[in-house]
């Protein structure tokens, strides 16, 4: 029982955590920058090169460490959704995640028209709150319109499950 009740205190806390959104001014200075999160995500020289440059890449974020067992076995690749990175304290969400960040945020508006909103608020409510509040704006303003011509709001941009689709 303890094991469970500190397994949920840390979860609590791992989303308490602010998302780790870089602009492309601060993706330059990173390591300068954000020295404690560079240790915290455990990153040397050449991981955060490869975390900045793409090679790290998920569809919603970049990830410092795909193989961690965050959201499943340690030392195998994370199965989780894509919208389960927004509270993952390994995403590091950068400018070019924006147009799939917003593709996810339609996907989250046609489900609120699909569900009840308790439904909603269950199955996908944290996320879309982070995804509102913490990461979108701290994005440019030109950013997220030039993204937002990117995005065609369509299941089909989305690497979903046969059952997750809303169209």
């Amino acid at each position: 029982m303890e094991a469970i009740i500190e397994d949920a205190q840390a979860d609590l806390l791992r989303r308490a955590r602010p998302a780790l959104v870089l602009t492309d001014e601060e993706t330059v200075a990173f390591v300068v920058g954000h020295p404690a999160e560079v240790a915290r995500l455990g990153l040397d020289e050449g991981a955060v090169a490869e975390l900045l440059g793409g090679e790290m890449d998920v569809f919603t974020a970049a990830c410092s460490n795909q193989l961690a067992g965050e959201h499943g076995p340690a030392g195998k690749p994370c199965p989780a959704r894509p919208w389960v990175c927004l509270l993952c304290p390994l995403a590091v969400f950068l400018p070019r995640h924006l147009p799939n960040l917003l593709r996810l945020r339609a996907y989250f508006a046609r489900q609120s028209r699909r569900m009840t909103t308790d439904q909603f608020l269950a199955v996908f409510g944290p996320y879309a709150d982070r995804l509102d509040r913490d990461i979108l704006p701290r994005f440019p303003a030109g950013l997220l319109e030039a993204a937002a011509r990117d995005v065609q709001d369509s299941d089909s941009e989305l690497p979903l499950r046969p059952k997750e689709g809303s169209e």
